[in-house]
């Protein structure tokens, strides 16, 4: 029970902490609107905003599955062939040096202002968190098992498919968590650029009209989906993987799991 209404109480917190403000400090409505407000456009305008909201998710999503499995076919290209260490990890390294948001008006300008450079700004933004995430996990399986499996005579492919990939799976995990919060950034940036729908468009649009309240309420939405994504897939992957510890640090199996 508490696990749902914790959310619920902080998000009530929170929102009580927004009209407080804004009534106690008499903020203007084009300053910092009411959350009052803010619920009368999402009331007034949903069929806009959720037309909006069904693009910009709809490029979160693609994003995040194409950026992930990007991220994990370079995580065990690095692993499993280690001649390509040496050519492809730098690359990956130095291209970080590049924000990745200065590339959003290249992809614009390469694959146009249609949903396409949008998904591939969200996949890009998540690519080398997964990558890192997923081969780090892969480089840290224990030696003992490594030696073991050498000792009795299995092959690369099968030590990966047995011990590796089984043991880099929590850090596969925390790549993705990762990727589920910063895949909406992606696609925000892309639309700021240049789009014809989608929240960061509708963003954009309500700004240069001063509909501050309209902007708050995309946003609302946006930062609404953006917490259920993050927590939906946390939820999965605690559930693909009983044996990772929790964030207090214990395990999550409990004596009848183990029979």
């Amino acid at each position: 029970m508490m696990t749902v209404l914790r959310p619920l109480i902080i998000a009530a917190v929170l929102v009580g902490s927004w009209q407080a403000f804004v009534v106690l400090t008499g903020q203007p409505n084009f300053i910092l609107p009411a959350p009052t407000a803010v619920a009368a456009q999402i009331v007034a305008r949903f069929d806009v905003l959720i037309g909006h909201f069904a693009v910009t998710a709809v490029e979160i999503l693609l994003g995040l599955v194409f950026g992930a499995l990007l991220g994990a076919v370079a995580a065990l290209t690095l692993a499993y062939f280690r001649g390509a260490r040496q050519w492809l990890l730098p690359p990956l390294v130095v291209s970080q040096a590049v924000p990745v948001f200065a590339l959003a008006p290249v992809l614009t300008l390469w694959v146009g202002y249609g949903i396409v450079s949008k998904i591939a700004m969200a996949a890009l933004i998540i690519f080398f968190p997964v990558t890192a995430a997923f081969f780090d996990g892969l480089r840290r399986t224990e030696p003992a098992w490594l030696d073991q499996a050498r000792v009795m005579g299995a092959s690369r492919w099968r030590t990966l498919r047995h011990l590796q990939l089984p043991a880099a799976l929590p850090a596969c995990a925390s790549g993705l968590r990762v990727a589920a919060a910063f895949a909406p950034i992606g696609a925000i940036v892309g639309e700021w650029v240049g789009a014809s729908s989608g929240l960061g468009y509708l963003m954009l649009h309500a700004n240069g009209r001063g509909q501050v309240d309209v902007m708050f309420a995309a946003l609302v939405l946006l930062a609404a989906f953006s917490v259920a994504l993050y927590f939906t897939i946390d939820h999965v992957l605690r559930r693909l993987l009983p044996w990772q510890p929790d964030q207090w640090g214990g395990s999550r199996l409990t004596a009848t799991d183990h029979g």
